[in-house]
């Protein structure tokens, strides 16, 4: 696969899901637009990835700030003229907390990034690739989106309504050659999880750290979700967790 002269958007790119999405790409040619508010770290990866030869830049963003997120699309468009795969995969879960313990304005952020943040990016993707009439969108979404976690309230309501955007942004633009997928990767071995080993809520609390993906085989999902193999999966959240979805993306089984 390659990805030669094609623009990538990756938020949420200073660690995790996001720096492996973000390495992936640049190593399949990719030109890889870094966004996250940790510039510092996003500078790190951007160094490491132009001493490997690769094409990187580091674009500062809170995806909670539509402003913010209007700038990176714009400035990317400026610079490459396009966008071929935006990579929503900006998120929060922490603070942990039952609903009756939780903190208004914690919860509220955690909104402002997981949800808002996939909406900016969307408002603002959308009708640049649809000018182009092509584009590939993926929302990183969770076995979250249709489950009820203990302390995961903010968590779950979030990746639900990701999950509605998915299916709304594939009914409005499918016809316009847009191609907008979710992504349930299940439990990937991130710094996440160490918050939600932390936290001691819930049976995800205790799963052994043996138990979670890498991160880089969820940025190998998203590289074979821009392929036409992944057609049929439009609209809807493509699961890791499966043996099936797995295979075919070319990932072990177990």
């Amino acid at each position: 696969m390659s990805f030669k002269d094609k623009t990538v958007i990756v938020t949420g790119a200073s660690r995790g899901i996001g720096e492996a999405t973000a390495r992936h790409f640049a190593a399949l040619g990719a030109h890889v637009v870094l966004a996250a508010r940790d510039e510092a770290r996003l500078r790190v990866i951007a160094g490491d990835l132009a001493a490997r030869g690769a094409s990187a830049c580091v674009w500062p963003t809170d995806v909670a700030d539509p402003a913010q997120m209007k700038a990176l699309v714009e400035a990317t468009l400026e610079e490459t003229g396009g966008i071929d795969l935006l990579v929503n995969n900006a998120g929060l879960i922490d603070p942990i907390a039952r609903l009756g313990d939780s903190a208004p304005e914690a919860w509220g952020r955690v909104v402002d990034v997981n949800l808002k943040g996939v909406y900016h990016g969307l408002r603002y993707a959308i009708p640049a690739m649809a000018a182009r009439g092509r584009g590939t969108i993926v929302n990183i979404s969770s076995g979250a989106a249709t489950s009820a976690l203990e302390g995961w309230s903010h968590y779950c309501a979030t990746k639900a309504a990701v999950l509605s955007l998915t299916r709304i942004a594939d009914h409005e633009y499918r016809d316009q050659g847009l191609r907008v997928f979710g992504l349930s990767p299940g439990t990937v071995a991130t710094g996440m999880q160490e918050q939600i080993r932390a936290s001691g809520v819930n049976p995800v609390s205790q799963l052994d750290w043996s138990a979670h993906i890498p991160a880089d085989w969820v940025a190998q999902s998203i590289a074979w979700l821009t392929t036409p193999a992944a057609d049929g999966y439009r609209g809807t959240d493509f699961s890791l967790k499966t043996a099936e979805g797995r295979a075919l993306v070319g990932l072990p089984r177990v």
